[in-house]
């Protein structure tokens, strides 16, 4: 009797942990339940995806959706409107809405808002701070929650922990690894006077690469000291990561799209649509970048999508806000460097996929394996298209990278054996639903 399955991909090039090769997939009661040549099986829906690849489901561990308190410029709906038209699967959504993403309560609401009304999946990363230091054990294993994230230096919202006693605190009370945004608060309170009026380019020099390598330092110090596990977000400096080099032991690194493409000569051409926290510098530290992710220093990329409007944005520098929008702009940009042999497709995966399953524990997420959810990206690997303010699906509407034209375009987004995404339109209804982590699973 043949087997048959709800969904089949037939003639891919699937990409995974075991290398490229052309293989079918048979998707049942979405989770993958079949790999090889399957010939002679049945099935609800056959896609054939000849001359496409398959990859596992890009998974973007930092973005800002701005839902509760800042739906004017982002929602949880829109938000992952964006990450799927990019092929992105899932999504870690930052805690600085308003109200504070630092409760259970919080954490909950978010779950609510978000379940069936994202097209992504989703976690959210609870805020750290110094009242509720004591919880951050409880709140890390709450449903939903991606961990625990902490904000060394100020940046977009009212997340602060500056001081080395209250990141112990937080530490002492971790088990899953928590995420830090690091940059030396003191110093930049003492570098504020050099940012100059209307010049954005005087960003990275207010917010320089001491204050990151300084404050990552003491995070790394910390981290030994407490036995605890932390993730480094958006690292931008050259010292970091040849700091980071040495402390593996404790440190897993994000490196994000705009700090491998950009640089402070693009200044001159972007102003404050490039202004991000912590800042993009000059071409040497992207250069080091490149190196830290060839080596296999850096462990994952993720967007750091941080949308604002084009008012706030078109504020004179320094009252223009930090942040931009990426989610939707992941596989593009990164397809684009694996066809100029900047990367290859292997290390794109372990970039996108299996590096945040492996660092953060994510429970059936991030490999094409048999039991594994039927999360897919499907990639035109030479299709060429131009990025355009005109196709972001953020309620921002623009992109630091309009008119850059790529090689490699995802085609499509396939969420729990669901065809979410196709050709650039959605075309199954929100599906959203929280990503389970192995060191919070709920008991069954």
């Amino acid at each position: 009797m043949p087997q048959v399955f709800d969904l089949i991909l037939k003639n891919a090039t699937v990409v995974n942990h075991d290398g490229i090769g052309k293989r079918d997939i048979g998707v049942t009661g979405g989770r993958i339940a079949a790999l090889g040549d399957l010939p002679r099986v049945s099935a609800g829906e056959i896609v054939d995806c000849a001359g496409l690849h398959i990859l596992p489901g890009f998974i973007d561990s930092q973005v800002h959706f701005r839902e509760p308190g800042l739906e004017y410029k982002e929602d949880l709906e829109s938000g992952s409107r964006s990450a799927v038209l990019g092929g992105v699967t899932a999504v870690f959504e930052m805690p600085n809405t308003k109200p504070l993403t630092t409760s259970a309560e919080a954490l909950a609401d978010k779950v609510q808002r978000a379940r069936h009304r994202m097209h992504c999946d989703f976690a959210f990363w609870v805020g750290g701070t110094r009242e509720n230091a004591s919880l951050a054990g409880e709140l890390e294993r709450l449903p939903g929650a991606a961990g625990i994230k902490v904000f060394m230096g100020s940046s977009t919202g009212d997340l602060l922990v500056d001081d080395d006693e209250g990141v112990r605190e937080i530490l002492k009370n971790t088990r899953r690894r928590a995420a830090f945004h690091s940059e030396d608060e003191a110093r930049l309170h003492e570098r504020a006077p050099l940012r100059v009026a209307g010049d954005a380019a005087s960003h990275p020099v207010w917010r320089d690469e001491i204050a990151a390598l300084q404050s990552t330092q003491r995070l790394v110090r910390i981290a030994h000291e407490t036995g605890a596990r932390v993730h480094i977000l958006h690292i931008s400096t050259a010292e970091e990561v040849d700091f980071l080099r040495g402390h593996k032991d404790v440190a897993t690194l994000e490196v994000t799209p705009h700090h491998l493409t950009l640089a402070a000569d693009d200044y001159a051409r972007l102003g404050a649509w490039m202004q991000m926290n912590p800042p993009v510098r000059e071409a040497r530290h992207r250069e080091r970048l490149w190196q830290g992710l060839e080596q296999g220093i850096i462990d994952v990329i993720g967007s750091d999508h941080a949308p604002h409007t084009r008012e706030e944005k078109q504020k004179p520098y320094p009252q223009s806000p930090s942040g931009m929008t990426g989610v939707q702009t992941i596989a593009p940009l990164m397809l684009d460097y694996v066809n100029a042999g900047r990367l290859t497709l292997e290390r794109l995966v372990d970039l996108t996929s299996h590096g945040p399953n492996r660092i953060f524990g994510m429970s059936r997420k991030g490999r094409i394996a048999v039991g594994y959810d039927a999360d897919l990206t499907i990639i035109d690997l030479k299709r060429q298209e131009t990025i355009t303010n005109a196709a972001v699906g953020s309620k921002a509407g623009w992109t630091p990278y309009d008119g850059k034209t790529v090689t490699g375009w995802p085609v499509g987004t396939i969420i729990r054996g669901r065809r979410v995404m196709w050709e650039g339109e959605i075309v199954t209804p929100s599906v959203g639903e929280p990503v389970e982590f192995v060191e919070a699973l709920p008991k069954r």
